[in-house]
């Protein structure tokens, strides 16, 4: 079972498979790992305890981050997340700790989370992917419905004023149109974040 796997100069943690989101562009449709992982389809949510031991295993001196981000959504394991970034901040002065998220976790765990991750997490990166509400429920097709799209705008505007860096991402082209990306950069300015266009895989 893949519980923490390398993807170039960073180490992954994968907490859980659960995403409260199908999205239409997912990579896990594309097979059961990513970037020459092992399977990333877990048999059980490991524990913290299991993650603690997972994440002991690599040698931090050779890795610029540690990234929660797997084949789910982290913050369904929030105090697993949030305990095992705290573990890792403790050690050696600190690792830089990134969450790859969907921006929703104040709707999966039903109370405002943002403030949560400050002293535990350096970066949120969350997926904005369009600047148009009705676009996101077609791309993203939530379970939480329209609730979704402001949810995760007001996630990321609590966490910009909390964390050092909020970072929202679009596909680029020919997934988003050069204007649309143009769009995205304002509604991620309008939260304080910065936009960063991920490369069409």
């Amino acid at each position: 079972m893949t519980i923490t796997y390398q993807v170039k100069d960073s180490v992954y943690v994968n907490l859980t498979n659960r995403c409260p989101c199908s999205c239409t562009f997912c990579l896990r449709q594309n097979g059961p790992g990513v970037f020459g992982s092992d399977s990333l389809w877990l048999d059980h949510e490991p524990t913290l305890d299991e993650t603690l031991e997972s994440l002991a295993k690599w040698d931090y001196g050779h890795f610029r981050e540690v990234v929660f981000c797997g084949y789910g959504e982290p913050t369904e394991r929030l105090d697993v997340l949030l305990a095992a970034a705290g573990s890792l901040k403790a050690k050696d002065g600190g690792l830089r700790v990134r969450v790859n998220t969907n921006g929703l976790s104040d709707l999966i765990n039903g109370k405002p989370t943002a403030a949560l991750f400050k002293g535990k997490v350096d970066c949120v990166s969350i997926s904005l992917n369009t600047d148009d509400p009705a676009e996101y429920l077609a791309l993203c097709r939530p379970k939480f419905g329209e609730a979704a799209y402001p949810a995760m705008l007001a996630f990321a505007r609590e966490a910009a004023a909390v964390l050092p860096e909020v970072v929202m991402t679009v596909v680029g082209e020919p997934v988003t149109s050069l204007e649309k990306q143009e769009r995205c950069r304002k509604v991620a300015a309008g939260v304080g974040a910065r936009l960063r266009v991920r490369p069409f895989v």
